[in-house]
């Protein structure tokens, strides 16, 4: 048993100041009181609930600032000419290499305060498109780097069948291919095996996009698994995939979704740029989530998500860092409010009623809604009997030391980067500690001699 007091705990309801937490040894709570009898080790940080990474492609990682070039010979780029840039990468890496760039991905991750990942993982088979012996031994490299640096990870193992509406898939796509339904249900039930490994681990389900899967077996693979577990899908990206959308099924993309899926709060809908006001509504109605990956979808030049319609009808959302062109969650929930300031002309649109807080509103739902994403169904902040998984607000930051615990949460998300964060703990003990991992620079040599051997930087 070890207790640990904190100046401050963010509790769903309140603060707690001071804040005192048992843990047992494996890191569950087992007591939370303003008082102590025990002896503890003291903590000049505040506590909040971690981050939640609903979205991630960790490949993708080891090509993140390096497309930020206009080709030669082209007058424009856009979210279809990176996606080629992508797919030679997707081509190249290894099981090994894969575990490497995701090891230091997720360590970068837990420093910027996520303590779990969403990995939207599609990237199945061998460099020629063959099947690995292990169905699942490219995600089973992604859960040992989880493993490796101590962030909870929810492996989604992607249905990916297509190279779009009606079109049979692309060389450059065949490491991502399952044929039929029954093809990724066998990788899907070694996926989930692989899970055991490591108790922060656990399963969910994915298809890679409506373009990507024919329609009926979309419908087929959604009816028949399991409902406790969370479905993710990429949808409505981008204008060009709403147009073929159309043109194909003579309904928008997230139109066809509704009419078609029985959608509910185990849904979460990847991006979902572009949707019309009815699509808003009948979204909402469902309670399916949406996940929202700001500083990718601006990078992409994707478009502006519909938020303020989406949050002032009840809808759900939580944030991912997708390609991982950025890694701090307080920056992407503040390319997602400051996109809608911009376009409506108006502030703090995250406030659905006079005295809200637009830093406790962004804070809380990313979190509690990037729980479900995860399909951690927990909505505590903290609770007994729930481990111990926080990110630690350095208290001696000059605008942390000065703030009230009133405005402590809008202040993090509006004006604090990765230099506010005393530390991360998962399990009820750190993680990250002093803006480092205890296994840096093994993780960071791992990492430069795989991106070295791919040359792709």
């Amino acid at each position: 048993m070890k207790t640990w007091k904190f100046d401050a705990l963010l509790q769903n309801d309140r603060w707690l100041q001071p804040a005192y937490i048992t843990v047992d040894n494996s890191g569950v709570i087992q007591e939370i009181a303003e008082n102590s009898e025990n002896s503890y080790e003291e903590v000049k940080g505040v506590a909040l609930p971690g981050y939640q990474n609903a979205h991630s492609h960790a490949f993708q990682y080891a090509m993140a600032g390096t497309a930020e070039h206009l080709p030669v010979g082209a007058q424009s780029d856009d979210f279809w000419s990176w996606r080629e840039a992508m797919y030679r990468l997707a081509l190249n890496v290894s099981p090994q290499d894969i575990r490497a760039i995701a090891t230091m991905l997720y360590s970068e991750m837990l420093r910027h305060g996520y303590t779990a990942v969403t990995e939207f993982h599609y990237v199945h088979h061998n460099t020629d498109g063959t099947a690995y012996d292990n169905l699942a031994e490219m995600g089973t490299q992604l859960i040992a780097a989880a493993k490796e640096v101590g962030i909870d990870i929810t492996l989604v193992p992607i249905f990916y069948q297509m190279g779009d509406f009606g079109v049979a898939a692309k060389d450059g796509q065949r490491r991502f291919i399952s044929s039929t339904v029954d093809d990724y249900l066998k990788l899907y039930e070694k996926s989930r095996e692989a899970c055991t490994n490591y108790d922060g681990a656990s399963i969910g389900v994915g298809v890679h996009s409506l373009r990507a899967v024919h329609a009926e077996d979309i419908i087929a693979l959604f009816a028949q698994t399991a409902t406790n577990i969370p479905r993710h899908i990429h949808i409505a990206e981008q204008q060009k995939e709403v147009d073929s959308c159309i043109a194909y099924t003579k309904q928008r993309p997230v139109e066809w979704l509704l009419n078609n899926v029985n959608l509910d709060e185990t849904y979460h809908l990847v991006h979902a740029t572009h949707l019309d006001a009815n699509e808003v509504s009948r979204l909402c109605e469902t309670k399916a989530h949406v996940v929202l990956c700001p500083s990718t979808e601006g990078n992409l030049g994707d478009g502006l998500f519909s938020l303020r319609d989406f949050w002032q009808q009840g809808g759900h959302w939580s944030i991912g860092t997708d390609s991982h062109v950025g890694l701090n969650p307080m920056e992407e929930l503040r390319i997602l409010d400051y996109g809608q300031r911009l376009h409506f002309e108006k502030r703090n649109i995250l406030c659905r009623k006079d005295g809200e807080d637009s830093g406790e509103q962004a804070f809380m739902e990313s979190v509690l809604s990037g729980r479900k994403a995860m399909g951690n169904l927990q909505q505590e902040f903290f609770a007994v009997g729930q481990p111990l998984n926080a990110v630690v607000m350095d208290h001696s930051h000059p605008l942390l030391a000065t703030t009230s615990l009133q405005r402590f949460l809008a202040t993090v998300v509006y004006s604090c980067d990765v230099s506010a964060i005393r530390g991360t703990m998962v399990n009820g003990s750190w993680v990250i500690q002093n803006q480092r991992h205890a296994k840096h620079e093994q993780i960071v040599s791992d990492f430069c001699d795989t991106i070295t051997k791919l040359k792709n930087r």
